[in-house]
């Protein structure tokens, strides 16, 4: 899958936590034309709270490249299976054509059920190390395993394998 500065992704909740508490969340900016969520993310991600990553967050809605967008019809399907932030990112995923940026594993069948075509944190650090935003993903990896977000080993040690270190 290409990544690129022109592809708009709409993100789940997790991922966008993630990259802020250790302090990345530009990547996506830099990577990436803009960022949607859903009002149900947005809620999830406690914007202007003192919660960790969400002032950043909220900095990232005021520039403008993180927009919050209305989802209004959610299939009781995806709801049976995911939480609703989790189904209104699919749902705005496939409205409007984009990637979806999820990490959990549910999730992730969900969307993949509903031909969304997706990625993770993992992709985006990758994709940032090949652009010299980041000079290594291990360290980013650490980071974010220190801060609490759990990977497994085998996904770190595929996500260092693809960065080549």
């Amino acid at each position: 899958m290409k990544l690129s500065k022109s592809t708009t992704v709409v993100a789940d909740a997790g991922p966008l936590i993630a990259l802020a508490i250790i302090d990345r969340l530009d990547l996506l900016r830099r990577l990436f034309r803009c960022v949607l969520i859903p009002n149900a993310v947005a809620t999830e991600l406690h914007l202007g709270s003192s919660r960790p990553g969400a002032q950043a967050l909220a900095a990232a809605r005021h520039a403008g490249w993180l927009a919050v967008v209305p989802v209004p019809d959610v299939p009781d399907r995806l709801l049976a299976t995911v939480d609703r932030g989790e189904a209104e990112a699919i749902v705005l995923a496939q409205r409007e054509s984009a990637l979806l940026l999820i990490d959990e594993s549910r999730g992730r069948t969900a969307a993949r059920s509903e031909n969304v075509r997706l990625f993770g944190t993992g992709a985006v650090l990758v994709r940032a190390k090949e652009k010299r935003l980041i000079p290594e993903v291990r360290t980013e990896l650490d980071a974010l395993q220190k801060a609490g977000y759990r990977i497994s080993n085998v996904l770190r040690a595929e996500i260092v394998r693809l960065a080549g270190e």
